[in-house]
């Protein structure tokens, strides 16, 4: 019996873990619905307890050097500590807040291209390796980061690429260690310019909205004519007409660059 635990302590033939999704869809200040399912081993076994959390791939860059990273930005206990007997079935059912910096993984029903979030899930046990799974979710834009996608797809942007980078954009709510880009493609009728890169920083009440058009090197020079952050009332985003707003701004721009 001895060296059965030894072995589950080290990974073989010791209790396995599966979460499942109730609903794989969520919004940024929105729950994650699911059930943890944990399958006992060849062995009684001490579980110390279960988490799970939000993890998200992430681009960083260290001088010359770029790679990704995978980062936990959210994580919450579910239950306490119990004995798992081998060969038995124990499911913890959880609801798991999604923070409103969340990123954007889905739109209009399509998942944006560089996007990796999903819920990850830990069994804690004794003197033993943990064991995880990781589930995709997609976060769907919450409506007022809906309308502004949106005026951009009326303006004739398209969506070319979304990527998140570590880092923190200087005058923002910013609380977590990243922050999304979504990347546009300009129509033709904005001669010069090439793309524009739209960002949000939310909280339970508004949010930053950061773009950036013809980017140079430094992170969000604010200085630049190409940068604008603005704030938008998650309920009275309605009282502004976007499309309007958007085009005003980046044909300022052209005429002051003599596109």
């Amino acid at each position: 019996m001895g060296f059965k635990k030894l072995f589950a302590a080290m990974g073989a033939g010791g209790a396995s873990v599966e979460t499942v999704l109730t609903e794989a869809n969520a919004v940024p200040g929105g729950v994650v619905q699911g059930e943890i399912r944990i399958q006992g081993g060849s062995v009684e076994q001490e579980i110390k307890g279960l988490t799970v959390g939000l993890q998200a791939r992430v681009e960083v860059e260290r001088g010359d050097e770029e790679f990704k990273e995978d980062i936990e930005f959210h994580r919450q206990a579910v239950g306490g500590a119990f004995t798992i007997q081998p060969g038995a079935v124990h499911a913890v059912g959880f609801g798991l807040e999604v923070p409103w910096e969340t990123p954007i993984t889905h739109f209009l029903g399509q998942h944006l291209r560089g996007m990796q979030v999903g819920v990850k899930t830990e069994l804690q046990i004794e003197k033993a390796v943990d064991a995880g799974d990781l589930d995709p979710v997609a976060v769907h834009p919450v409506p007022a980061q809906q309308a502004i996608l949106d005026a951009f797809g009326r303006l004739g942007f398209r969506f070319r690429n979304a990527d998140l980078e570590k880092g923190h954009i200087r005058g923002t709510r910013q609380r977590l260690p990243f922050y999304q880009e979504i990347e546009f493609l300009a129509p033709q009728q904005y001669r010069g310019l090439n793309q524009v890169e739209l960002t949000f920083v939310a909280d339970g009440r508004e949010m930053d909205v950061i773009l950036e058009m013809d980017k140079k090197p430094g992170l969000f020079t604010s200085g630049s004519d190409s940068y604008r952050s603005f704030k938008v009332g998650l309920s009275d985003y309605e009282a502004t007409d976007w499309g309007a707003y958007l085009n005003q701004w980046i044909s300022e721009v052209g005429s002051r660059r003599n596109w």
